[in-house]
């Protein structure tokens, strides 16, 4: 079962910045899951909220900021001062990071609140630009922005991602179309998504943090899960 660092080592590190990708690229896991917000000048961000509010000293929406204007903010303090300093990322920026790795990355868009029109050719042209079209994952709740995805891209691997139990899981993704699902944790054990994995489809669950969950789904077959401290369920697996 493949190991996906939630928000990079987000247990140990400030969610989302250089330095817990940093901490995920020299583990030997299958991969990270980030979110990405547009800024009002178009820039691709990654930060999980619609606003900094919660995860630097700032206040206010990533969509009415700058790059540059972001940028003066700390995103690293808030957790720990050890982390002053941190900055808002660009997608570029940590795609280029994991350029020289094996790592996948799953790149959530975070569309479901806020729309942030053309979003996802932005996203698929800084893919393009790193050269990791075959190695990354576009996810999000908001489906209609994964049929776009299909429509520009149909090669990039999508997920659909369920916070809620659906009778049929494979039936509804192959109409997005997309390529996997990626459900909660309670989610995982409920008998449409024994049913979806006896039927092929490719399934991931997040986030896991416990242990026993992590061997469970194991068992059950998952594919992957995503994990706030992938160090500790690495060790739990191996």
């Amino acid at each position: 079962m493949d190991i996906f660092a939630h928000r990079g080592v987000s247990a140990h590190y400030p969610e989302n910045t250089i330095a817990a990708f940093q901490a995920a690229a020299r583990l030997p896991i299958a991969g990270i899951e980030l979110d990405v917000h547009l800024t009002a000048d178009k820039e691709v961000v990654v930060i999980h909220d619609e606003t900094i509010d919660r995860t630097s000293n700032g206040s206010g929406y990533v969509k009415d900021f700058t790059l540059q204007q972001l940028r003066t903010f700390d995103f690293g303090s808030w957790m720990s001062p050890k982390f002053s300093g941190e900055t808002i990322p660009t997608l570029g920026e940590v795609l280029e990071l994991f350029a020289g790795t094996n790592h996948r990355i799953n790149i959530e868009l975070k569309t479901d609140i806020i729309s942030y029109e053309g979003i996802e050719a932005l996203v698929l042209k800084e893919v393009a630009a790193q050269q990791m079209t075959e190695r990354v994952i576009i996810s999000s709740f908001n489906h209609e922005s994964l049929q776009t995805v299909s429509q520009i891209a149909p090669y990039i691997e999508s997920a659909a991602l369920f916070a809620e139990v659906l009778v049929d899981f494979t039936t509804y993704i192959a109409l997005i179309p997309a390529k996997a699902l990626h459900v909660s944790l309670p989610t995982a054990f409920r008998k449409s998504v024994k049913l979806a994995l006896a039927e092929g489809a490719i399934v991931r669950v997040y986030t896991v943090n416990d242990e026993r969950h992590a061997r469970s789904l194991q068992q059950l077959g998952i594919h992957a899960l995503f994990t706030d401290d992938p160090e500790k369920i690495l060790l739990t697996l191996s």
